[in-house]
C-alpha cells in the first residue's frame, strides 16, 4: 500500500529546499533542450494549430515573422498550418511561457538554475503590458520590440549577470512578498529589487551608454520585469518534485487558452485537461467581456509553487489591477491552506502574521473539500493580433483534479 502522506512530505521537502538562481542568458536555440529552428514552444498542455485559440495563433504568427520565416501574417498562417512547423509545450522543454507562451529559436531567454538539484529552466524576456506578442499581437511595433529585446536588452543583461556570477531569486521573491507583491500579476517590488541588484553591473559592463540607459528605462517602466524570473524560479523548484511515487502533489498547472491542464508528481508527465475557464475580468477601457479569451499561460506555475493567487493576501494593491476586494483576497489565501500539503518556510505573508504561503497543491484535498486552486491572471483578446484587454481572477476547473484523482486511484489500486 502506497504511503501518500510520506510521499507528499518528500515532494514538498524537495520544493521547499529549492535554491533558484539567475545564472546566465542565452538564445533559445543554444540552451533550451530539444529546441530547433522549426520548433515553436507554447504555453499549456499539448495542442495543434487547428485547436489553438486566437491569441496563441497570433503569437505564433508574430514569432514566424520575427524569425524571418514569413513576411506577412497570411504567409505565417499558411506556414503554421503546413506541417513544416512543429509545436510543443514549453513544459516539455524545461521552459515556461506567460500567456500564449510562444518561444522561437532566436529569442533570448533567462537561464535559472536550482542549486539544490542542478536543474535549469528558461523563459523569454518580458515585453511589458498591452499590445505584446505574448498576448497575441504581431504588428510591426511588436516585432520591433522583440528585435530590441534580442539586440539591445539581451546583451546588456548577459554582460551584467556574467559580471555578477549569479543572483539569488528566492531571496528577491521573499523580500517582494513583504513589499506588497504576490509575484504573478504584481511583481513591481521584485522588479525594483532586481534593478537595484544589477544596475551596478550594467554600468560596469556598459559598451554603449545610450543602449544601457534604454534598458534601465525599460526596466523602470515595465512592472512585469521580474515575472520571467519568478516563473523560472517556480519551474526549477517544482521539476525535481516530479515522479515521486505515491505523491498527490501538483507539479504543473498550465493553460493554452483552449485547455487547462495539470500534472501530478506521482503520475509523472501525464496531462489531465478540461476546457479553459473564462476569467472574471477587470477590463482595460474600450473592451467588453465579449472580447475575453479563456484563461491562458504557463504563469499558473506561480500558484503551483505557492505564490500568485495563493499569496494574494500579501498584495492588497493588486486588487486595483485584477478586481475583487481586499477582504476577498485574504479569504482566498486562507482557503488555499485547506488544499495544500504545507506552508512555505521562506515565502511569508505579513498580513497573516508572517505565516508561510500555502504550498503544495494536493489533488485529494482539492476534490474532497471541493475547493479549486485560485489564480490571478492576465487576460488577452480572443482574436489574434489585438493583445491584452485586462486582468482578472479565475478558479481552476475541478474536472482536471477529479480526472487526476481517478487515474491516481487506478495506478495505485486504491478504491
Amino acid at each position: 500500500m502506497v504511503d501518500i502522506e510520506k510521499a507528499n512530505e518528500k515532494a514538498l521537502k524537495i520544493l521547499l529546499e529549492a535554491k533558484p538562481m539567475w545564472v546566465d542568458m542565452g538564445k533559445a536555440i543554444d540552451v533550451i533542450p530539444g529546441m530547433k529552428k522549426n520548433l515553436i514552444l507554447h504555453a499549456g498542455p499539448p495542442i495543434t494549430w487547428d485547436r489553438m485559440c486566437g491569441p496563441q495563433r497570433g503569437a505564433v504568427i508574430g514569432a514566424l515573422m520575427y524569425e524571418g520565416l514569413a513576411k506577412t501574417p497570411e504567409e505565417a498562417e499558411e506556414l503554421a498550418a503546413s506541417g513544416e512547423i512543429e509545436f510543443s509545450p514549453c513544459h516539455h522543454h524545461n521552459t515556461v511561457g506567460p500567456m500564449a507562451g510562444i518561444v522561437s529559436a532566436s529569442m533570448p531567454v533567462i537561464i535559472t538554475e536550482n542549486e539544490a538539484h542542478g536543474n535549469r529552466a528558461y523563459q523569454t524576456l518580458n515585453e511589458g503590458i498591452g499590445k505584446v506578442l505574448r498576448m497575441g499581437a504581431y504588428s510591426p511595433d511588436v516585432i520591433e520590440r522583440l528585435k530590441w529585446l534580442e539586440n539591445v536588452m539581451f546583451p546588456v543583461w548577459q554582460r551584467a549577470i556574467r559580471k555578477i556570477g549569479k543572483l539569488d531569486l528566492k531571496n528577491i521573491i521573499a523580500q517582494a512578498l513583504h513589499m506588497g507583491d504576490e509575484l504573478h500579476n504584481r511583481s513591481r517590488a521584485a522588479s525594483y529589487v532586481l534593478f537595484a541588484k544589477i544596475a551596478g553591473a550594467m554600468a560596469e559592463t556598459m559598451k554603449d551608454h545610450h543602449e544601457t540607459n534604454e534598458v534601465m528605462r525599460f526596466m523602470e517602466e515595465n512592472i512585469h520585469t521580474f515575472l520571467g524570473f519568478a516563473m523560472t524560479s517556480a519551474k526549477v523548484s517544482l521539476d525535481p518534485a516530479k515522479n515521486i511515487e505515491g505523491s498527490t502533489m501538483v507539479t504543473v498547472m498550465a493553460r493554452n487558452g483552449t485547455d487547462f491542464g495539470i500534472q501530478v508528481s506521482g503520475l509523472g508527465d501525464q496531462w489531465f485537461t478540461a476546457p479553459a475557464p473564462v476569467p472574471d475580468v477587470l477590463l482595460f477601457p474600450g473592451f467588453t467581456k465579449e472580447d475575453v479569451n479563456p484563461d491562458i499561460g504557463d504563469s499558473a506555475i506561480m500558484e503551483t509553487a505557492g505564490l500568485g493567487g495563493f499569496a494574494i493576501a500579501a498584495a492588497p494593491a493588486i486588487i486595483q489591477f485584477v478586481g475583487g476586494t481586499v477582504k476577498e483576497s485574504v479569504e482566498k489565501t486562507l482557503a488555499m491552506y485547506e488544499i495544500t500539503i504545507g506552508e512555505n518556510n521562506v515565502y511569508q505573508i505579513p498580513f497573516l502574521d508572517f505565516r508561510g504561503t500555502p504550498t503544495g497543491i494536493d489533488i485529494v484535498k482539492v476534490v474532497e473539500k471541493g475547493i479549486p486552486p485560485f489564480i490571478d491572471t492576465g487576460v488577452a483578446h480572443k482574436k489574434p493580433g489585438v493583445g491584452q484587454v485586462g486582468a482578472g481572477l479565475v478558479d481552476a476547473p475541478m474536472e482536471v483534479f477529479e480526472k487526476a484523482l481517478e487515474a491516481f486511484a487506478e495506478k495505485y489500486n486504491i478504491e
